[in-house]
């Protein structure tokens, strides 16, 4: 049982993903909300029933799952579906990081949240004991989009656009992963927090 929970949140494109990777070598456990809110909306649950029941059967392909890039347009054009469909999956995917992180082995546990800062930061996670933010410049965060997803660069704009600022994340922050150099430099950074979180779990 893990009584710590550390909050790991970052802007899209912002190196998240690797510092996860860092924290599952050193053994400690990540509960992702990426894959909570895909558990949210899959065939045949009570979110994709809601969502359905919000948006229309044009959501969904024919095979009766979520028609995912038709949503993500749909939500990044349109800032009320957008919020429709967070109160759809939002308090779905905290009760199940909740319950993961609190179920894991060791002395602290990993909720990585891409949207914490816009879902509410510490009032919608107040299980969170400390927030970590991967830092990133703007102008290296639109260039690891448009390599990573082959997108243009409006699409790409839109995206971060949708998302908090820095400023917004950085005032939610404990601890802070500048990752703004190559992924060789992140293990070093993640396993100084590692020894700084075992000491304030015990």
């Amino acid at each position: 049982m893990s009584d710590y929970i550390i909050g790991l949140t970052g802007g899209v494109a912002s190196g998240k993903s690797a510092v996860e990777a860092c924290f599952r070598t050193l053994g400690v456990a990540v509960a992702d909300a990426d894959a909570a809110a895909r558990d949210a909306v899959a065939a045949g649950s009570d979110g994709l029933a809601e969502v359905v029941a919000a948006f229309g059967a044009g959501v969904l392909t024919a095979d009766r799952n979520l028609d995912r890039p038709a949503m993500r347009r749909r939500v990044f054009a349109d800032p009320d579906a957008r919020r429709q469909l967070e109160a759809i999956v939002h308090p779905r995917v905290r009760k199940a990081l909740a319950d993961a992180c609190r179920a894991a082995p060791g002395p602290y546990a990993v909720a990585s949240i891409p949207l914490l800062a816009e879902g509410g930061g510490r009032d919608a996670y107040p299980w969170l004991d400390r927030i970590l933010v991967v830092d990133v410049p703007e102008d290296v965060q639109l260039a690891r989009l448009l390599h990573r997803d082959g997108i243009d660069e409006a699409l790409a704009g839109r995206m971060i656009g949708a998302q908090a600022t820095r400023r917004q994340r950085l005032a939610i922050a404990d601890d802070v992963i500048v990752n703004d150099r190559g992924l060789d430099a992140l293990p070093a950074q993640v396993e100084a927090l590692d020894r700084l979180y075992r000491r304030l779990a015990d």
